[in-house]
């Protein structure tokens, strides 16, 4: 475990390496409901703004929801309205983690195609099909395969990378294409809207 948090930070920086990084510290944390959040200890004044994601060096931690000057507001992966865009590493389907309550250290991915190889211990990490995270950042891996809620596809239990009963420093990820990204989301539903 600790030689698998060792690889997963150095990864992560690589990965990173070309983001600029607002490091922060987590000053308040909910664990015991089922929308949990984290307050830390950045905000507007810092460069913080809503929709960046957070990492730590567990791996993915979450997405910043509300913004004040020197204080943001969380929704971590161990909040039920969490949605965030999941791979298994190397594979090019894609899904949704998403967490039920109980552990702080589960999740699940749905909607895995019947005809993925997912395996128990491989790395789920971050698809690139949003603008809050790069693809490649860790999120946890495979614990178990099983079913779907609607039988037609995959579940992956997924044990997460991130301690967020114990979680302190964190960083957020100043995203320098995102203003890129919305924008041009902006600009393809105004014009086929027309």
């Amino acid at each position: 475990a600790t030689h698998d948090s060792t690889y997963t930070e150095k990864r992560i920086a690589e990965i990173l390496s070309g983001y600029e990084m607002i490091p922060a510290r987590v000053v308040s944390n909910t664990t015991r409901g089922s929308n949990n959040y984290l307050v830390i200890d950045r905000g507007s004044a810092h460069g913080v703004s809503t929709e960046m994601g957070v990492v730590g060096g567990g791996g993915v931690v979450g997405i910043v929801y509300l913004v004040e000057q020197h204080h943001s507001l969380v929704i971590p992966v161990t909040n039920k309205k969490s949605n965030i865009s999941c791979r298994v590493r190397g594979q090019s389907y894609h899904g949704f983690l998403q967490w039920e309550g109980g552990s702080l250290r589960r999740a699940f991915v749905d909607d895995i195609p019947r005809y993925a190889a997912a395996k128990v211990g491989e790395v789920v990490e971050t698809s690139g099909y949003s603008s809050m995270f790069p693809p490649g950042i860790f999120v946890g891996r495979v614990k178990k395969v099983g079913n779907s809620p609607d039988g037609q596809s995959y579940r992956l239990d997924v044990s997460l990378g991130t301690d967020f009963a114990n979680i302190r420093d964190v960083s957020v990820i100043a995203t320098p294409h995102k203003v890129e990204i919305d924008s041009l989301y902006h600009h393809a539903n105004t014009q086929l809207s027309m």
